[in-house]
């Protein structure tokens, strides 16, 4: 049998099938080691570093969260975020940068620091970092350059630089981190960061500048901070400072609300961030400025449950507590505020149902409708979950912080736990939407009304016949007890009488979950036309109709123009209303006539309702 001797045998270098931009110091590395037969690194660091660029963050923003949660967790009460845009329209060119008053780092920590998996906190789940990998992942998926600067005594500030080309050209089977260099002040270019007004806000009164100039500029700075600087970004979001400050500012206020609320300094191109809670429970947050005098300014807590959580779904005896908290919106008065206060400023719509914090920053904020539900009252009630470092697996927190993949036994955890609580104020918030949208307008036939009556001559059969004097004052009294069960929100007695008196087709609204969709009255000569707010044809097809007949005029007021009846189209509305009526006319003018025909009409409409209701929900 022949052998081959793997000490002498050769790879030649054209089975080598690397891109031309790959790195030439690791390809060279890489033919060293299959001629030589030279011994393998565990990390190919030239490939390693590149690679590491695509390490795959949602946007800039949750890059810059890593640099955020780094300088929290050394004890920063202020951290400023920099976006500077510079050259012309097409052709921008942003750097980015990082600064906090953190405790800094001597060389060695700072070197450390610089290396990837170097951390003094390993997998110690207490804070907020785990691995060391976060702060030269998230500057690389940004610049190919990460700049470092810290400090732990004035004037002596030391900086270590990771330029991916350069380690790309390496062609050493070990690269080495080189020793920090010392340097007395900033260099020019970020000093600036600091000094100067940037492009945006365009309105300079909005920024307050970190210094004013150099000198003030090293009194600021302090006698310890970090400074992480990303110059020439090439990975971003966005190409405008101003498209990444907003996006930025929206975020993190949401993010590190808790941070901010407990006295941290957050600014991004120098302008001061301000807590934005989701959960509407922090009186302290931006968007209780949203609110009028007396209006509500804070959500109700519901219920907070405590659960215990095992770390392990095959190990149930090691356990950690999470706390959930359901907050219901104060419904009632803010939804009677403007669209534009509702959307824009409240941001009541934007999905943000289910809030998720580990160690008290936030790492998921959106719908989660297997514990919720995917209607739209999820708009008005908030869930709150927060847990500790120890369930990260539990949880499925990645490595760099974006968003939750919640194991099966822990969703199922949680609902057992708040189940019960969630779909009873689902049933409440459907309940009011219903009873809200089945107001209507005090002393005052609605459009369909108003069609039936003025055409109901036009039948050959019809309602009402001539009545003597004393018939007329029986009728009334009758009509003034009939107006009673049927009066409107904001509606006198002597209204409702007068408004049921000169109309003969009446609609009214009614919540009953055992009830059909619709039923049908014949009192006093006139036609009462139930609605059932609890039926799926109102959630699924009336209400849609009245708030599509709404929506131009909302519109409207949203671009804050005065709202106008005129905008509003209820065409399709009056169809419906007016196809319902002219059965409950039907119904009501056949089951006068025959008792059996009341009977049978009565059956129909309870089996077409139940049959309705399966077809739209089952």
């Amino acid at each position: 049998m022949q052998t081959t001797d793997a000490a002498t045998t050769e790879t030649p270098e054209s089975s080598i099938n690397w891109a031309p931009d790959a790195p030439r110091g690791g390809r060279t590395v890489l033919n060293r080691i299959l001629k030589e037969n030279a011994a393998v690194p565990l990390f190919f660091a030239q490939t390693l570093i590149s690679s590491l660029r695509d390490v795959g963050y949602n946007h800039t923003t949750s890059a810059l969260c890593e640099h955020v949660d780094n300088a929290i967790e050394a004890g920063a009460t202020e951290i400023r975020i920099f976006y500077r845009q510079s050259g012309k329209k097409g052709d921008y060119q942003v750097d980015a940068a990082v600064y906090d008053n953190g405790r800094g780092m001597d060389p060695n920590v700072l070197k450390v620091a610089t290396s990837f998996g170097g951390s003094l906190t390993y997998n110690n789940r207490s804070g907020i970092g785990r691995f060391g990998m976060g702060m030269k992942t998230a500057a690389l998926s940004m610049s190919p350059v990460m700049e470092l600067y810290s400090w732990q005594e004035p004037g002596n500030i030391y900086s270590m630089i990771l330029d991916v080309e350069a380690i790309g050209k390496d062609r050493s089977n070990a690269v080495n981190l080189p020793d920090p260099t010392l340097n007395t002040e900033l260099r020019a270019e970020l000093a600036e960061l600091f000094t100067r007004p940037l492009g945006w806000p365009t309105d300079h009164k909005e920024q307050d500048l970190f210094a004013t100039d150099a000198g003030d500029l090293a009194e600021r700075l302090g006698s310890h901070g970090t400074i992480v600087y990303m110059p020439a970004c090439d990975r971003l979001s966005s190409r405008k400072a101003r498209t990444l400050g907003e996006h930025t500012i929206s975020e993190m206020a949401r993010i590190y609300r808790r941070a901010i609320s407990g006295g941290l300094h957050l600014y991004v191109n120098n302008r001061r961030v301000e807590a934005f809670d989701p959960t509407y429970s922090m009186a302290s947050a931006r968007h209780t400025k949203a609110l009028t005098n007396g209006m509500p300014t804070t959500s109700r807590l519901v219920l907070s449950r405590p659960i215990d959580i095992p770390v392990s779904e095959n190990d149930t005896t090691r356990v950690s507590q999470i706390v959930a908290k359901v907050f219901a919106l104060p419904i009632e008065e803010w939804s009677n505020l403007d669209r534009k206060t509702q959307k824009n400023d409240l941001r009541i719509f934007d999905g943000l149902t289910v809030s998720i914090l580990r160690n008290d920053r936030e790492v998921f904020a959106g719908p989660l409708p297997r514990l919720t539900t995917q209607h739209s009252v999820t708009n008005w009630y908030r869930v709150q979950i927060d847990f500790s470092g120890l369930l990260d697996e539990a949880f499925g927190v990645a490595s760099n912080k974006q968003g939750v993949r919640m194991k099966d036994y822990v969703l199922d955890k949680i609902r057992a736990a708040i189940g019960s609580d969630i779909t009873k104020l689902n049933d409440e918030i459907k309940r009011f939407h219903a009873e809200k949208a089945s107001r209507i307008q005090p002393a005052k036939a609605t459009a369909s009304e108003q069609r039936a009556n003025e055409v109901d001559q036009l039948h050959a059969k019809p309602l009402s016949t001539e009545l003597t004097s004393e018939e007329q004052q029986q009728l009334d009294a009758n009509l003034r007890g009939l107006a009673v069960t049927l009066k409107r929100d904001e509606e006198t007695d002597e209204q409702a009488f007068e408004r049921v008196k000169n109309s003969t087709y009446l609609i009214d609204f009614k919540h009953d979950e055992y009830w059909p969709f619709y039923h049908v009255d014949h009192k006093f000569g006139r036609i009462i036309l139930t609605i059932n707010t609890a039926h799926a044809f109102f959630d699924k097809l009336y209400n849609p109709l009245k708030e599509l007949a709404r929506k131009p005029a909302e519109e409207a007021l949203e671009e804050g123009q005065a709202f106008d009846t005129k905008h509003v189209n209820e065409g399709p509305l009056v169809a419906l209303e007016l196809l319902l009526l002219s059965l409950a006319r039907a119904q009501g003018v056949l089951g006068i006539r025959s008792d059996e025909a009341k009977r049978v009409f009565d059956q129909l409409r309870r089996e077409w309702s139940e049959t309705y209701r399966i077809q739209l929900t089952g």
